[in-house]
């Protein structure tokens, strides 16, 4: 029978258990199917010459082999996305199948850690769904998304909302459905990943939470754990909050407005798998992004430099989004 999950508005079935996610009962309808530990039959019976090259990561492991690749198989009706510690996926163009194989050095969770990440994030867009680099937290009946590069902060600033009592929606993948007008965030798994110096900010010590893996020293917040929530249903989006480059200044953390166009250009630098992207995929997403900038506030955000802050940065962040004229509430409230 196999397990089922609900995640970024996706119904999924696959072959065995999926590390982070919640384990529903059988449901007919069926978005994405996954198998785990099997590759399709068809795959060993295609050379290497009938594989065209579609990505390749700019970034290298000390090896000097690149992270990450990605071929077209069949013409383009499937992606084989290749890591370099031997781990890889096969998606159809349609993003409803999923295979997944590992090394026998990796875990299942190794490989869930790359599968609700980048693999989603892919499939996602193959569905002509974008998606933000981005957490988001419920405030009051609507939530917000705080957006940044890897390593920005926004998955540390996550965290500190859900231990002041915030429901989280997801972290990392941001997917955004536009209907009637308005764009809703579907949620992602009731987890939010950590490196070990933000558990210690937030904790007191870098082993307060879980790892992700026996092979990473990466952690995760559990948002089922009593005194956290996670926001299992869809939201309207009232503001996105851009991390910059953190600073010094006592005027720190501070927030500004974006116009629009330099709000779309942060956005754009900001979308998830945007090196995976091609022309039609491109141009879908502008003319998406142009129409959010047009909706919903953009918000520059710089964050003070020592962690200390961070309790203010929410505070000044959830002012803001108030002065916005949302219904929101305190940090105060959300603790109570």
């Amino acid at each position: 029978m196999g397990f089922y999950h609900y995640v970024f508005g996706l119904h999924l079935h696959s072959n065995g258990y999926i590390p982070g996610l919640v384990a529903l009962p059988p449901t007919p309808k069926v978005d994405v199917e996954v198998w785990l530990d099997l590759m399709p039959p068809w795959l060993q019976e295609i050379p290497n010459t009938k594989k065209q090259i579609w990505f390749v990561s700019d970034y290298q492991v000390e090896c000097g082999e690149p992270l990450l690749r990605v071929q077209q198989l069949l013409g383009g009706a499937y992606f084989q996305i290749s890591y370099f510690d031997g781990t890889e996926f096969i998606v159809d163009r349609a993003g409803s199948q999923i295979w997944a194989k590992w090394s026998d050095k990796l875990t299942l969770e190794d490989t869930a850690t790359y599968l609700l990440g980048p693999v989603f994030g892919l499939v996602l867009r193959l569905r002509g769904i974008v998606c933000l680099h981005a957490s988001s937290i419920q405030v009051g009946d609507r939530c917000m998304a705080i957006v940044g590069h890897a390593g920005a902060g926004k998955s540390t600033t996550a965290a500190a909302f859900a231990k002041a009592g915030f429901p989280i929606l997801s972290d990392d993948v941001l997917p955004l459905w536009e209907r009637d007008r308005t764009f809703l965030v579907q949620a992602g798994y009731p987890r939010v990943r950590l490196w070990p110096k933000s558990v210690e900010i937030l904790y007191g010590t870098e082993d307060a939470l879980p790892c992700l893996t026996p092979n990473w020293d990466k952690r995760y917040l559990d948002l089922t754990q009593e005194g956290y929530q996670f926001q299992q249903q869809p939201l309207p989006l009232g503001a996105i909050y851009i991390l910059g480059s953190r600073s010094s200044d006592a005027a720190a953390p501070f927030i500004e407005s974006l116009p629009a166009p330099a709000s779309i250009i942060k956005l754009i630098a900001n979308t998830y798998g945007n090196g995976l992207l091609d022309k039609g995929m491109r141009a879908k997403e502008f003319d998406l992004l142009s129409r959010l900038v047009a909706k919903v506030p953009v918000r520059q955000v710089t964050p003070h430099a020592d962690a200390i802050y961070l309790p203010k940065l929410c505070e000044v962040i959830i002012n803001d989004f108030e002065s916005l004229n949302y219904s929101a509430v305190t940090l105060k409230d959300a603790e109570s």
